[in-house]
């Protein structure tokens, strides 16, 4: 493979809908998917990551999604998508399978069974990284998670990842701005050039300051076209621009991520019904959705940031 291959850019993480007997809604994340592809400057999307509710698809389900993605965005944009299973051996098949069916890249998610101290074993995430790369060519993004989860991994073992070949890029969650540089020197320090891609959505602005490559956000699958605008701000240098930018986000911001953090993805989706972009924001148990108290707050978030005219009522 190409080794100088790289992720940049705002790239969302789309969401996906469901019916009410929770199969998956093709038409509405068709259109959902179309509406990402078309912002200018959205290069590549996510599927099957968190935003995509990964965690509840089994994996023919997970199939399904990409092959779906693919057949609707991937002759416009570059498809990644998610590689979530604690088990190597399945996650080498997953890789295959993606490779099969024209996936661009893979986000690979750290095995939950790391939190058991897996820092203090950092030979098991080189091994799991090292044997999805032999088993194909497709590029590869690591996926790191806060410190807090016990499954983030240690600078020096992300520079260790970084080094393997078909590794291009670190999606970094690591939500602590001390940790983000610290990763962010140590991917420097490697000499390869593997792109830091921020999921600091909640510092996104920040993040881009000290000069992350792009962006992997679940809310950019609502705020896309911000996300672009916010990234080539900053790019160009034009900080002024992008403070308004920010400003336009932070209520977004606050509705999105406010406690609890597990319903975050349920509110996105909620702004995706409200924007008019998906018909219903049905979530899959035992996730349950928001109620109306909470939605108006996303509506009214909604007109702060400027993506509607106004609430109703």
């Amino acid at each position: 493979m190409d080794t100088t291959f790289r992720f940049s850019g705002a790239i969302p993480a789309n969401l996906l809908p469901f019916n009410d007997d929770f199969s998956i809604d093709e038409p509405n994340y068709r259109r959902h998917l179309s509406w990402l592809a078309g912002i200018d400057g959205v290069q590549a999307i996510v599927c099957n990551g968190h935003a995509g509710e990964v965690s509840s698809l089994n994996n023919q389900e997970r199939r399904r999604a990409l092959g779906l993605a693919l057949d609707e965005v991937g002759g416009r944009v570059a498809v990644i998508t998610g590689i979530f299973t604690d088990n190597t051996l399945e996650a080498v098949e997953m890789a295959r399978e993606a490779k099969a069916e024209g996936a661009s890249g893979l986000l690979v998610f750290p095995p939950t069974l790391f939190m058991w101290g897996a820092q203090l074993r950092p030979e098991m995430p080189l091994t799991h990284f090292q044997r999805i790369s032999d088993a194909t060519d497709l590029p590869i993004i690591v996926f790191e998670y806060p410190p807090a989860s016990g499954i983030g991994y240690e600078p020096d073992t992300l520079a260790a990842l970084a080094r393997i070949e078909n590794v291009v890029a670190v999606k970094d969650w690591s939500n602590d701005m001390v940790t983000y540089e610290r990763n962010l020197r140590a991917l420097r320090g490697t000499g390869r050039s593997v792109a830091m891609l921020s999921s600091y959505t909640m510092s996104l602005f920040a993040s881009y300051v000290l000069g992350a490559d792009g962006s992997i956000s679940g809310m950019g699958s609502v705020t896309a076209d911000l996300h672009v605008q916010l990234y080539s701000a900053v790019r160009r240098g034009d900080l002024e621009t992008a403070r308004r930018l920010n400003d336009r986000l932070d209520p977004l911001v606050r509705v999105f991520y406010a406690p609890p953090f597990v319903d975050m993805h349920n509110r996105m989706k909620e702004a995706l019904a409200l924007l008019g972009r998906i018909d219903k924001a049905v979530v899959r148990p035992p996730l349950k959705r928001i109620g109306e108290t909470e939605r108006e707050q996303i509506r009214q978030a909604l007109v702060k940031a400027g993506l509607m005219t106004k609430a109703p009522g």
